[in-house]
């Protein structure tokens, strides 16, 4: 009888083993949160003149950030975002939904941070700041995903929490439509253009643009996202793990 046990005991073992390393697999396969972020200090809605900061880190260990388009959230409009700080060289530019923030290329795995001044906040709980990660090699990052979405056509989109606006704070006149007050082409260029001293190929702007493109409307299909081939490999793995907990059980009751 004891001989019998030994090796069940040993199989449960084995067993236990592979079940650890499949869970350790799977954390490491779950995909990284959120690499861009948004951020200001005792932001509240109704909130006139708030500075917003944004974090931004690299995912590429090949190429540098040349640009960062940003889709604004519903009651931002791009004449109500001027340019605070960030990179040498760098310059802010208004799209028809938002802005763009560019310039020469930061070193490669350098991360980029910049703020921009936002007029008034509008009356929410949270704003979701969609954002393209483009480098200067033409790879688009798409930084668009929100959480009740879960599309797989990228990673989650930075958001900002408000608190409650203030006892009588009221919207403001709705800005003029011009271009924000900053070192930036005026509202007839491009908007994609980059600066004439990064010079992107022809294959980069096709790149970029259709990342644009695939971003606006926050869900065109997008093949190349890793987040289906991960979910399907996640199942899979699951699936083996289970199946081996099984058949070893089996066996160690069978032979009981």
């Amino acid at each position: 009888m004891s001989t019998s046990v030994r090796p069940c005991t040993r199989r449960r073992s084995a067993a236990g083993v592979v079940a650890a390393a499949i869970a350790a697999t799977l954390l490491l396969a779950t995909p990284a949160s959120a690499h861009v972020e948004v951020a200001s200090e005792g932001a509240r809605a109704l909130a006139e003149n708030v500075t917003l900061n944004f974090d931004v880190a690299t995912e590429s260990d090949a190429a540098g950030i040349t640009k960062l388009e940003v889709f604004l959230p519903k009651g931002i409009t791009p004449a109500d975002v001027t340019y605070g700080k960030g990179p040498a060289g760098w310059k802010l530019a208004p799209t028809d939904k938002g802005f763009t923030v560019s310039g020469p290329p930061v070193a490669v795995g350098e991360d980029v941070t910049y703020s921009v001044v936002v007029r008034q906040l509008p009356d929410a709980k949270s704003l979701v700041f969609k954002t393209l990660q483009t480098y200067d090699d033409g790879r688009v990052d798409r930084w668009i995903e929100l959480e009740e979405s879960s599309g797989g056509h990228g990673h989650s989109a930075p958001v900002l929490e408000l608190k409650e606006a203030a006892p009588g704070a009221e919207p403001v006149a709705p800005t003029p439509s011009a271009s924000p007050t900053s070192a930036a082409p005026s509202p007839s260029a491009p908007p994609a253009t980059e600066p004439a001293d990064v010079k992107p190929t022809a294959s980069d702007r096709a790149t970029a643009t259709e990342g644009s493109d695939r971003a606006t409307a926050t869900a065109e299909e997008d093949d190349s996202s890793p987040a289906l081939p991960i979910g399907i490999a996640v199942a899979v793995l699951a699936l083996a793990g289970g199946g081996l907990w099984w058949f070893l059980k089996s066996r160690c009751t069978g032979s009981a």
